[in-house]
């Protein structure tokens, strides 16, 4: 077999096709393990359903996402019939570990009443910087108006309420006001 030139034509040619083969493998493993994938994101929303609403018959489960820190998580939240918190699951985040990543036990920590907001009535929580009455994560304030605009923006959704978004009391701008809390899915669960 004769050895190719070392053109820059030969060289670019050789550059695409290891670039289409590599494409093409990664694409196949991704066909291969998209339906484990989506059976274990169905499982997890199913055990967060479970958890967030800790035995309460009559409770209903929301998933919501929203923008934080370092990207958008979603987290599922348990009301009971007039709106208090049930409990909270964190499905998935990209926030900072050891900063961020605290929202998944932070604000559920019965020991220390300033951060726990399980019980609580949402709609209106804020951290203590912006005049509300919960303690944000150390280092992670942002995280934290994220965290509590989440749970905010879900009780609003279903109980079809405005509700404050944890934020700063400043009118939004246009472009803040694109960064809505999207509301995933709606489930009440009933205990069997």
């Amino acid at each position: 077999m004769a050895k190719l030139e070392s053109t820059f034509k030969n060289m670019v040619l050789s550059l695409v096709i290891i670039s289409m083969v590599a494409a093409g493998a990664l694409a196949g493993v991704y066909m291969l393990t998209l339906g484990n994938i989506e059976a274990q994101k169905k499982a997890k929303q199913e055990a967060a359903k479970q958890a967030v609403l800790a035995g309460h018959e009559d409770g209903i489960a929301v998933e919501t996402a929203v923008d934080g820190f370092g990207g958008t998580f979603r987290v599922m939240v348990g009301f009971d019939q007039e709106g208090n918190i049930l409990g909270y699951e964190i499905l998935e985040h990209q926030e900072t570990p050891g900063l961020g990543s605290h929202m998944e036990h932070w604000f559920k920590n019965a020991d220390k009443p300033g951060q726990n907001i399980i019980g609580r009535k949402a709609g209106a929580l804020q951290v203590s910087k912006d005049g509300g009455d919960v303690d944000a994560i150390t280092a992670a304030t942002i995280t934290s108006r994220a965290f509590l605009k989440a749970v905010n923006q879900a009780y609003a959704e279903q109980f079809g309420v405005e509700a404050h978004t944890g934020a700063s009391q400043l009118q939004p701008t246009e472009e803040a006001a694109e960064e809505e809390v999207v509301i995933i899915e709606e489930t009440e669960v009933s205990h069997e």
